[in-house]
């Protein structure tokens, strides 16, 4: 079993797929529509590859959760690499900051983003192939 779909409600489907697509270079837009959602019309569009996409949804209403505080709600989701250097590249030159560093380990390297619907995402690169090294705190 495997995840295969995030559905994220956002207040604006281009800003956040500019992220995603700075992200994930290999990902294309794999389909998108209109609808209606409990009697509110609202876009939607499909960006991923042919085994895993995020639903981008529109006319969200408000502001994320804050990530700070201790409010019920996603708190992050993360992605695998295998250069996440190349990643904080990518979205360097797309103009996205890096929103905190993460531990100092030496089995990973992982670093936080918080993109433009206020969602805090994980990218990390594993140093090894051992699960008990990569889950480890040191």
């Amino acid at each position: 079993m495997h995840l295969e779909h995030l559905n994220l409600v956002v207040s604006d489907i281009p800003a956040s797929l500019k992220f995603y697509q700075a992200a994930f270079p290999h990902w294309k837009i794999r389909t998108e529509g209109s609808g209606e959602w409990f009697g509110k019309a609202r876009n939607w569009l499909h960006f991923g590859d042919d085994y895993q996409y995020i639903s981008f949804n529109d006319d969200g209403e408000g502001v994320n959760r804050e990530l700070t505080g201790h409010q019920v709600g996603l708190a992050h989701f993360g992605f695998v690499t295998n250069n996440i250097e190349a990643v904080i590249m990518r979205l360097t030159e797309a103009g996205f900051e890096i929103a905190k560093p993460g531990a100092e380990n030496q089995y990973r390297k992982n670093i936080y983003y918080i993109d433009p619907a206020g969602y805090e995402i994980e990218f990390v690169e594993y140093l090894s192939d051992i699960p008990i090294e990569r889950n480890s705190d040191n």
